[in-house]
């Protein structure tokens, strides 16, 4: 009896030390993998950072055993969000130094908010601002310098519209920046009014202020990385595409990362610049654990909202205007031979039809045909119905920001026309040309909320359910559509699919836990679940308990 009882306990024992050890075990939830199946789970282990194994609980109890175990209570839980395209430093900086003017319904409130900032911060001598729109307001007009001058004579005021392809200065920013009725810049325009500047400039005029403006100092640039980061982690994303950085800044994100400081994964897009070519392209991709440099970001045109989207015909309510070219044909040329030789992704911003077909044309110079270079065409707003082929002839990725397409419904018909509209914000046609797309926000232009973006891809409506039937419904993507444009499909447009972008043993273990189910929540729901948890790497970097 003795030995039967003995053989019991070493049996026991024995099978007990063939479990492996793990750092963390979720289950009692639904776990959306958005692997190739589409599978779902109610158990996954996770260590050192990594997805161990995926299944039910009590599959994985006989394989496991977990440091930490958390039990979701039929929570659902989904890989961590990508924003395929955002300005992750520039919306850190705008929240420490810039006054927010998003949603302003005046020029008089803006106004408003300026003279409070100033009071606040007596010290400063420029002002900045972001975020209006003169769409929203009653009278639909560019602003004018005349009553920023009066308020603010001996303060440079900068106030970049919401899309950052326009702004507005008074005189002592022009004094600053060096801005005259003689001044001319390539690809933008100094808007003059009686022969002098009114204060309105277009896209790339905008470069003259912003080299005017000190830069922030380390610690700002720092303070700025780490609080977008937190809010970004608030709303779920894990993993951000910035379309557009500087060598220093690269540089100074890395060793944040390196550091363990900074823990959101980086999908850098370098700014066109001799730096960046030198100590990034020219020597190959660059990566790490978190940082992922390989694409080169240029822009083709402006916005429509400030009429720098270049179209092929006059816009329908500005007779004589057709919009800015911002990149000469050469000098882009020139950047996609360095890409190609250099093994780097494109990522060109083009959202007129005529900026388009400018783009898919280089590129498929270059990419000839069927390829997996996946260049990308950042918004592809705007589309001629004979282009959207070209998309797949060439393999060429349609970045899209389905909250453009609910932000410009109001006012988008009357820049293009009733023909023209209907080739514009097309995001199932889009995807119909090679299958996938990679899904944004362009945050922050739009809200930073992955959420709002899913809800505008899969309703076409805005938070107000308008228009009843949706804005151009016959484009909308599928919930599972648009769920692999946030996770599996933006991952493969930066290369990352093989480590991220789905719950798959082997692969990171960033993920969000939700409290309502995506895939089947009524649609109206959707845009206002939060966010529960958020981990990176296997830790919770959010929660919404603490």
């Amino acid at each position: 009896m003795k030995k039967l009882f003995f053989l019991l306990i070493l049996a026991a024992f024995s099978s007990c030390s063939k479990k492996q050890n793990v750092d963390l075990m979720v289950f009692n939830a639904t776990i959306y993998t958005v692997d190739s199946a589409f599978t779902t789970a109610d158990a996954m282990a996770v260590h050192n950072g990594k997805i161990v194994a995926i299944g039910t609980k009590t599959e994985l109890e006989k394989q496991f055993t977990a440091t930490e175990k958390s039990d979701l209570g039929g929570k659902f839980v989904y890989p961590g969000f990508y924003d395929a395209h955002c300005h992750f430093y520039g919306y850190g900086s705008n929240l420490i130094k810039r006054v927010d003017l998003s949603g302003t319904k005046s020029f008089e409130e803006i106004l408003a908010k300026l003279k409070q900032f100033a009071q606040t911060n007596p010290e400063n001598i420029w002002i900045e601002g972001r975020g209006w729109d003169q769409n929203d307001w009653e009278v639909k007009e560019f602003p004018h310098k005349e009553k920023l001058d009066e308020l603010f004579p001996d303060k440079a005021v900068f106030l970049i519209r919401i899309d950052g392809h326009a702004a507005i200065i008074n005189t002592k920013a022009m004094k600053l920046a060096g801005i005259s009725e003689n001044t001319f810049v390539e690809g933008g325009q100094i808007k003059l009014e009686n022969g002098k500047p009114n204060g309105i400039l277009i896209d790339k005029a905008m470069e003259i202020v912003y080299a005017a403006i000190p830069e922030l100092s380390l610690e700002m640039q720092t303070k700025a990385l780490l609080q977008a980061q937190d809010s970004c982690f608030k709303v779920g994303l894990t993993t951000v595409d910035d379309a557009g950085l500087e060598y220093s800044l690269i540089r100074l994100i890395d060793s944040l990362q390196q550091a363990n400081v900074l823990k959101m994964n980086i999908y850098a897009m370098l700014s066109p610049t001799v730096e960046n070519f030198e100590h990034f392209v020219k020597n190959g991709p660059y990566s790490t654990d978190k940082l992922n440099v390989r694409a080169i970001k240029l822009y083709a045109d402006g916005a429509l909202g400030s009429r720098g989207a270049l179209l092929s015909a006059e816009y329908s309510d500005a007779p004589g205007t057709k919009g800015l070219q911002l990149t000469k044909a050469s000098t882009y040329d020139s950047i996609l031979h360095l890409a190609y030789t250099n093994n780097y992704q494109m990522s060109t911003h083009a959202i007129g039809d005529s900026a388009v077909k400018f783009v898919l044309e280089h590129y498929g110079t270059f990419l000839k045909g069927k390829n997996d270079k996946r260049w990308r065409i950042e918004h592809s707003q705007i589309v001629a119905p004979e282009d959207f082929a070209k998309y797949g002839q060439f393999s060429i990725v349609p970045s899209i920001q389905p909250t453009h397409a609910t932000s410009d419904m109001y006012w988008a018909g009357q820049r293009l026309g009733s023909e023209r509209i209907k080739g514009a914000y097309a995001y199932k046609q889009l995807l119909e040309q090679n299958g996938w797309v990679a899904n944004g926000s362009d945050f922050p232009i739009e809200s930073i909320n992955p959420l709002y973006g899913f809800y505008a891809a899969v309703v076409r409506k805005d938070h107000q359910s308008y228009p009843e039937n949706g804005f151009q419904p016959e484009n909308a993507l599928t919930r599972e559509q648009a769920l692999k444009g946030m996770t599996i499909w933006a991952a493969k447009v930066n290369f990352e699919e093989k480590e991220k972008g789905s719950l798959e043993a082997g692969k990171k273990a960033d993920f969000v836990v939700l409290p309502i189910d995506l895939l089947k929540a009524d649609e109206k729901e959707l845009f206002k679940i939060a966010i529960l948890a958020t981990y990176v790497d296997g830790k919770m970097v959010y929660s919404a308990n603490k």
